[in-house]
């Protein structure tokens, strides 16, 4: 035959002010690593579209032929005696 487990009034009492003490700072606790683990992702991206632009950068102070073709898709920029073409989607 199982043996009953019989809790004594004390015991619940030490349960509930241990649950009232600590609950709260584990609340907290999981809400900071949730936050953490947003923010860690924030940074990958962020990491990310830097090095993007790093590169981008570079290429824009290396390579002429780079800064023709984005002035020209960018801002329309011809060369002399050019007539540019627009094309509406």
């Amino acid at each position: 035959m199982a043996k009953k487990i019989r809790f004594k009034p004390i015991h619940i009492v030490t349960l509930v002010i241990i649950g009232v003490i600590f609950l709260p700072g584990y609340i907290k606790f999981m809400q900071l690593k949730f936050r953490n683990m947003r923010l860690e992702s924030e940074i990958t991206r962020l990491e990310k579209e830097n090095l993007k632009l790093y590169k981008e950068k570079k290429k824009l102070e290396e390579d002429i032929n780079y800064v023709e073709q984005v002035a020209r898709e960018s801002m329309g920029v011809t060369k002399k005696n050019e007539i540019p073409i627009r094309i509406e989607k």
